[in-house]
Formats: structure tokens, C-alpha cells, sequence
């Protein structure tokens, strides 16, 4: 299988380029298409830096309204191909890092908090998987 790690939406084109964001990563899959062979596709990390008590209306990064729209895209993206065969959210739980501009106190890419905590996107999951049928692409 072919494992990928990919943040379109977050690292690439975050923010209000979400939606040229779900453009380019289209792009990128219909390639894979092309190359993969027989070989089933797994995304092994995809998530958004969320920190639990932000809320924006309009959606902003790091609000958990972002959070579910940039999971909601993604997850477009992966039930739009059926060699798509697994995924695996960058993180179960937010978790410390070392300082740095790039962090705010440490990875909050969790769908829970440190405390364990669910953040809206462990409902957005809990929809989708339950939403999901048994022969899910077969």
C-alpha cells in the first residue's frame, strides 16, 4: 500500500484557501491514480492545530469551526476515491511539543484536548464513521 501524510488546508493553502486547498489535493490524488497500480492508498496523517475554547464565525484557523471544515474537506476528498482505503487523524489528543512560533503550548491537532476532552471534531467523527456502511468501498 502507499501511505501519505498530507495537510492540504493546513500547512498548504490554509485559511481562506481552503477551497483552492481541496482543488490542489484533488489534483494530487487524480496522479495518484495514475501511478498507484493496484495498490490501495492510506492516509496516515491529516489534521488541523485546534485550540479548544476558539470559536469564529466566520471560520478562522485554529477555531474549531475550521477544524470541522478543514476534516470535512478532507474527508471529501477521501470518499471521492475509491483506492482510498484508510485514514488516520493527526491526533487522537493534543499533546506537548517543545517551544517554538509554530505551536501554541504544544500540538493541538487532537480531536480531544490534553485532558481528554472531545472537541467538535470528535462528533464530526463520530458522525461519519457511524454514517458509514459495513462494505464501505468493499
Amino acid at each position: 500500500f502507499i501511505s501519505l501524510n498530507r495537510y492540504y488546508g493546513w500547512y498548504v493553502m490554509g485559511g481562506n484557501s481552503i477551497s483552492d486547498a481541496e482543488e490542489a489535493f484533488r489534483a494530487e490524488m487524480d496522479k495518484w491514480a495514475e501511478v498507484r497500480g493496484d495498490r490501495p492508498v492510506i492516509f496516515t496523517e491529516y489534521g488541523a492545530d485546534t485550540l479548544a475554547e476558539e470559536h469564529k464565525l466566520p471560520s478562522v484557523m485554529w477555531s474549531q469551526e475550521y477544524q470541522n471544515e478543514y476534516l470535512d474537506m478532507n474527508h471529501r476528498v477521501f470518499d471521492s476515491y475509491d483506492f482510498v482505503q484508510g485514514e488516520l487523524v493527526w491526533n487522537f489528543a493534543d499533546f506537548q511539543t517543545s517551544e517554538g512560533i509554530m505551536r501554541v503550548n504544544g500540538n493541538k491537532k487532537g480531536i480531544f484536548t490534553r485532558r481528554r476532552q472531545p472537541k467538535d471534531a470528535a462528533y464530526t467523527f463520530r458522525a461519519r464513521w457511524t454514517a458509514l456502511p459495513r462494505d464501505y468501498k468493499g
